[in-house]
């Protein structure tokens, strides 16, 4: 009896990760094509080039993955982003101590940012769609008062610290990532306030009829969005030395973000997911990327195909809804 009880929780186990480990084999034969038929190959410098471009929309990824397991969707993570970046090339400079100050600062903001999100919609009433366009015009509008034009400064010594390579070549944005995610991610996913944001977007009626605080619940996803947010600002200041308030990047990375959100096996139903398949999802779309780069495909056909990418993965996500009866059978297979 203990055994069949213990398979058939490792079954489950396996189903609720199936998703995440299908976007892991995807990210490791996409990226060891890339490797294979780059110039350079899988060198160190490949590596932490490819890493921290995948690190920055990995942390925004993981910022939306936040709101979308509640059901909605956050259009302001770019503008968050954007607006950390700003402010890190402003504040994040000088001594230990002002750095460390500074770096909580920009923190900070991304957290007040998205709980201000998180009121709209909970308090507000408003559709997270509608609520965060107005939002993350408003951020926006705060980064270009921070950096009307390009330029600023960050800790240097920092920056190359988190940007650069550990012994054997292997990227220090990675090992950050992973920390970040162990410090944040495991402790969110194993406890209440996690299983609540999960039942939320699983079914917001059942949540509340099971006395869940679905208002907190909603409040702390949001803030977690910005605050994941303000970390790829800060990432991207480490990266680039500097700040700008670039509406292109803003928009992009908003919608790369629902793409490797998609990508990952996140459902965009809410309730289903994991930001751990998000981060692959980032990588993946950061690899086919660098991969039409490497096969000298036409830059006026690779967001045609890019978007073919992104509708087949949603597609598929669709389909394998649309076959359920009950959102529980997600894990029942």
């Amino acid at each position: 009896m203990t055994v069949s009880r213990r398979g058939a929780d490792w079954r489950f186990r396996f189903a609720a990760q199936r998703t995440t480990l299908s976007a892991l084999i995807v990210f490791v034969v996409i990226f060891a094509l890339y490797g294979l038929n780059h110039e350079s190959g899988f060198s160190p410098n490949v590596l932490q080039t490819a890493a921290n471009k995948g690190v920055l929309l990995a942390l925004v990824a993981v910022a939306q993955t936040f709101v979308v397991l509640t059901g909605g969707i956050d259009l302001s993570v770019g503008a968050t982003f954007i607006l950390a970046d700003c402010l890190a090339s402003t504040i994040v400079l000088g001594s230990p101590l002002m750095t460390g100050l500074g770096i909580a600062g920009v923190l900070a903001a991304g957290l007040a940012c998205g709980l201000a999100n998180g009121l709209l919609v909970v308090y507000g009433r408003l559709q997270p769609i509608v609520a965060t366009i107005a939002t993350g015009a408003i951020y926006f509008g705060f980064a270009l008062l921070l950096r009307p034009n390009p330029g600023g400064d960050v800790n240097a010594d920092l920056a190359d610290a988190v940007t650069g390579q550990l012994t054997g070549g292997i990227p220090t944005s990675t090992v950050v990532l992973a920390a970040i995610m162990l410090l944040v991610w495991v402790p969110f996913r194993r406890s209440f306030w996690g299983r609540a944001v999960y039942a939320v977007g699983s079914s917001e009626p059942s949540a509340y009829m099971s006395g869940l605080p679905i208002g907190s619940a909603k409040l702390l996803a949001y803030g977690l969005a910005g605050l994941f947010s303000a970390l790829g600002g800060l990432m991207l200041a480490f990266i680039t030395y500097s700040g700008e308030a670039s509406s292109s990047n803003a928009a992009t990375y908003t919608l790369n973000s629902i793409a490797a959100v998609v990508i990952g096996g996140v459902s965009l139903f809410g309730g289903s997911g994991s930001a751990i398949g998000a981060i692959f999802g980032a990588f993946i779309f950061r690899t086919i990327n660098d991969l039409l780069f490497v096969f000298n495909l036409d830059p006026l056909w690779q967001p045609l195909f890019l978007g073919f990418v992104l509708l087949g993965a949603v597609s598929l996500g669709a389909v394998r809804l649309l076959r359920l009866r009950n959102r529980l059978d997600l894990f029942d297979r």
